[in-house]
């Protein structure tokens, strides 16, 4: 018998994220995620009169691929499954792990064709733009070693944060996307961190469990050229299987003229991918009030409470500044007290202080 919480999480994906209607198909990407899920999700589908169309993808595998694949091969790979995805009105890929740095020895080089011929034009190119979509991750033990828990403990949480109250929380956010609509400059503050850039023009796009799962963030990207300064990222980051922590970054007419981190050579490498690399394609604050400290991973790193993100690479369509890259990499900066502390300005109005909103307005966002 399946744990009672699989069928309320299944619910909320089919129902509030995707608002699956009766003749849509649907697909499933399932990554080392159980089986008892997998069938409940694609029974919910069914009941909802969509049409499930399910893959079921295991890491280990994949990172067999990539380490062998020829550009031929993985042009063929992205060009079947674009097919697939540009038949599907809604999409949900949920992603479990037993080992978080699986693809830390794929060479970089064949990560780029990943990234190039596969992500990009699957996943940039039709998925994001042109169905309604929704990712997660799976709890496993290595999530659990990830957050400092045990392994029942943070199933206990991962359930919790997945299935707050989303309709609450898109009512809460509103006045904040009213004031970044309005907003041009941005200022943030804090240690190591002295950024100015421009969100004049760029749309806002505020996340309620649409999109990610668990959710609590709110979205747009700075003009491409207007970001000045440094930023200083407090929390370690996964990319390409890798580990980075203490990344530092000097940004002049928008883009990144200086990196650090552990893994120096390897970011440079990441931000040298393409053209648009070394450019931000999304600043986003976080809310979730039920997310407090980070795990590597970024579905719930890019929401915790107090924290932003600014991302080197490709912007979204529905919040663009025209940056085009095959890299996307949010970088996640926690600004409450007891991580230091920092500020972030709208036009001069201080809005966030120490990882609390500060206008009366905003201020149901900390509950």
């Amino acid at each position: 018998m399946s744990d009672p919480r699989y069928r309320q999480l299944a619910d909320v994906l089919v129902h509030h994220s995707c608002r699956v209607q009766p003749g849509e198909k649907v697909l499933v990407e399932a990554f080392d995620v159980p089986e008892e899920f997998t069938l409940l999700l694609v029974r919910a589908i069914a009941e909802a009169g969509g049409l499930p169309l399910c893959i079921t993808k295991q890491n280990r595998v994949l990172r067999e691929l990539y380490a062998q694949a020829s550009e031929e091969q993985m042009r063929f790979w992205g060009q079947v499954e674009r097919m697939q995805m540009e038949g599907v009105q809604a999409y949900i890929g949920v992603r479990g792990s037993r080992n978080i740095t699986e693809l830390s020895d794929v060479a970089p080089e064949k990560m780029r064709l990943y990234e190039r011929l596969l992500w990009q034009a699957v996943h940039i190119e039709v998925r994001v733009p042109k169905t309604r979509w929704v990712v997660l991750r799976w709890p496993s033990p290595a999530m659990a070693q990830q957050a400092h828990r045990s392994t029942e403990a943070f199933e206990s949480f991962f359930f919790d944060v997945c299935t707050v109250d989303y309709a609450e929380m898109a009512e809460a956010v509103k006045p904040l996307a009213e004031r970044m609509e309005r907003a041009r400059d941005v200022r943030i503050v804090g240690p190591g961190t002295d950024l100015r850039f421009s969100i004049a023009g760029i749309p806002v796009v505020a996340c309620a469990g649409r999109h990610n799962i668990p959710d609590g963030e709110i979205f747009t990207s700075p003009v491409r050229d207007s970001a000045e300064g440094t930023l200083s990222v407090n929390t370690r980051t996964l990319y390409q299987g890798v580990v980075f922590e203490d990344i530092r970054l000097r940004l002049a007419g928008g883009r990144i003229v200086e990196a650090t981190a552990n893994h120096a050579e390897r970011l440079n490498q990441i931000l040298d991918s393409d053209e648009g690399a070394r450019y931000i394609g999304e600043f986003a604050l976080g809310f979730n009030p039920r997310i407090r400290e980070p795990m590597m991973d970024t579905l719930f790193d890019e929401k915790i409470a107090g924290s932003f993100h600014f991302t080197p690479g490709q912007a979204y369509d529905d919040a663009d500044n025209g940056n085009r890259s095959q890299i996307h990499w949010d970088l996640v900066t926690i600004q409450r007290r007891e991580h230091g502390g920092g500020e972030i300005y709208f036009d001069g109005e201080l809005i966030r202080k120490d990882g609390s909103f500060v206008p009366e307005d905003l201020r149901a966002l900390d509950a």
